[in-house]
């Protein structure tokens, strides 16, 4: 390890409160499900209680770890945190259907008295319709993404630890609404046929493709603070804002591809006894409101 990144590294200190966050998160999760699990459902599986899981390990490998140390020094680091937060955690947290563990993980009587007040609020559901929407959700994503790739927003979030945090929740709130439709967590409602997901998939990697390119081939380091930062890799800025690049392009594409692979695999999936395979789960489908969320 370089002078410089033991200097970072000694300078950095764990986020406690992040860190206390996401154990209570999971711990929440993880009681609501062993009480569905306890109720004979075949929905909550061991694979959902492990997507989950690791969309909280990734996201504290993103946020709470000592990656966290060199993302204002390095790129190519600060991308990973970006790839992680738009590509890795929401997909796989979504894949964990949180919505009805997280409800059974707290006490019934402040699900009934607090939560369900407010999730039966007419405006708080039409707004959760309306940001559900895979439009909206596909155009919020792409803002959000080139938004804060803008040199002065990007300059901004390296200077100020608040921007910073805005800007990783930003990323990580309209990253699971791209992911929802593609996804389609328990117990949504589908809003656009399964063989559209592909096609939205694709028009999804665009933006993040042309932003990987754009730094890949740009001849001039584009975030100014890099020229300053202490090199804690063998590489200059240049370079390094070719990797970053080159990862948000690469990696940025090949996970939006291979569930779009997946899903027109799906899709051209033989027929099972004469009759065509259900695009959802016929468990899923008459699997009864879960006991917390019938409480709402």
């Amino acid at each position: 390890m370089s002078a410089a990144a033991q200097s970072l590294l000694n300078e950095w200190s764990p986020p406690l409160g992040l860190d206390l966050t996401l154990l209570l998160t999971f711990a929440i999760y993880l009681r609501g499900w062993f009480f569905l699990r306890r109720s004979s459902s075949s929905i909550f599986s061991l694979s959902r209680l492990c997507a989950f899981f690791a969309a909280m390990f990734f996201l504290w490998i993103a946020l709470g770890s000592p990656l966290s140390a060199f993302d204002e020094a390095s790129l190519t680091v600060h991308m990973v945190q970006h790839i992680l937060l738009m590509f890795v955690v929401p997909p796989l947290a979504l894949l964990g259907a949180p919505a009805v563990p997280l409800l059974h993980g707290p006490p019934q009587f402040f699900v009934r008295s607090v939560i369900g007040p407010v999730f039966r609020w007419t405006p708080l559901q039409r707004f959760g319709k309306f940001v559900t929407h895979p439009v909206f959700c596909w155009i919020s994503a792409a803002v959000a993404l080139l938004a804060w790739h803008v040199p002065a927003a990007f300059e901004l979030a390296l200077r100020s630890d608040v921007w910073h945090e805005v800007e990783h929740l930003c990323f990580l709130t309209t990253s699971i609404l791209f992911w929802w439709p593609v996804v389609q967590p328990y117990p949504s409602a589908v809003r656009w046929p399964r063989w559209s997901m592909p096609v939205y998939l694709f028009i999804g990697m665009l933006p993040g493709g042309a932003l990987g390119a754009f730094l890949v081939f740009c001849d001039r380091v584009v975030y100014p603070s890099y020229l300053q930062s202490p090199a804690i890799f063998a590489m200059s800025p240049l370079t390094d804002q070719t990797f970053a690049g080159a990862l948000m392009w690469v990696l940025g594409s090949f996970v939006c591809l291979v569930p779009a692979t997946l899903i027109v695999l799906k899709l051209l999936s033989p027929t099972l006894d004469g009759q065509p395979v259900s695009h959802r789960d016929s468990a899923v489908e008459n699997f009864p409101s879960a006991r917390a969320t019938s409480q709402l």
